[in-house]
């Protein structure tokens, strides 16, 4: 599968749990360590192969999506640490997002790309992503992303230290 294909396979799965979540259905820790765990690798395939493979490209757009993912980090960790009715809002604030940034990319940068990089290329970029995101997807979020508490999971601080809520 060629990079832009399973980019975007991607991220037709992820909006579709987060529809659900935001619809109100009934979100088990389970099923959001698996959206932390597959959002979290794809965000990390997309920042460490794909974005530096064309970012030549489309420079500001780059710097963007990093941003982005930034934020969006931010929201998933909240969404981790919800309960009751704050799961359904947090998911809603996430999916709107990911549903911009996912617009940005198929609109505007993916379709630059594949006008720009050869297919026999997005090929091997696709098949390098994919085997990066399975091993990202099973190491799970906490491997890259430190700072959040996931559901059903130890506590930790980005160094190792007492959380601000500790330090009281």
């Amino acid at each position: 599968m060629n990079a832009i294909d399973l980019l975007k396979a991607q991220h037709a799965k992820v909006k579709k749990v987060l529809e659900k979540m935001s619809e109100g259905a009934p979100a088990t820790s389970e099923a959001l360590r698996n959206l932390a765990d597959e959002l979290v690798a794809h965000m990390v395939i997309e920042e460490h192969i794909f974005y530096p493979r064309v970012k030549e490209m489309m420079e500001d757009m780059i710097s963007e999506s990093f941003e982005e993912h930034a934020v969006a980090r931010f929201e998933l960790a909240r969404l981790l640490q919800a309960t009751g009715t704050e799961k359904k809002t947090r998911a809603m604030v996430l999916k709107e997002l990911i549903e911009h940034h996912v617009e940005e990319e198929e609109k505007e940068m993916f379709p630059k790309v594949k006008k720009n990089v050869p297919e026999e290329e997005l090929v091997r970029l696709g098949e390098k992503m994919e085997s990066a995101f399975e091993r990202a997807v099973e190491k799970g979020f906490a491997a890259f992303f430190p700072t959040t508490a996931s559901p059903g999971r130890n506590r930790r601080h980005v160094n190792g230290g007492p959380s601000m809520h500790h330090a009281r």
